[in-house]
């Protein structure tokens, strides 16, 4: 279902393992999250985007106002996808 729920991240370094753990426990469960990095596209630790990956949830980074864009495109296919997004 649609929802909106506070995620504790203030800037892309605060994005962790534990961070996205909200993210893994969604029913029904995600196929795609997408991250807004807020101005621009900020890099996330390899580890934790592999983590996600062996959850089976694909990790998109971009910049906040695109990853809006992107999740938008996404809903509108019926994906089953949620955003983070750090505000610009």
């Amino acid at each position: 279902p649609r929802s909106i729920l506070q995620w504790n991240v203030g800037s892309h370094r605060d994005i962790s393992h534990e961070s996205l753990s909200l993210f893994r426990l969604l029913e029904p469960r995600i196929e795609i999250l997408v991250l807004g990095t807020g101005d621009r596209v900020e890099r996330l630790h390899p580890a934790t985007l592999k983590q996600m990956r062996e959850c089976g949830i694909a990790v998109e980074v971009q910049d906040t106002p695109n990853a809006c864009a992107t999740f938008n495109f996404l809903m509108s296919e019926k994906r089953l996808v949620a955003a983070g997004l750090i505000p610009p």
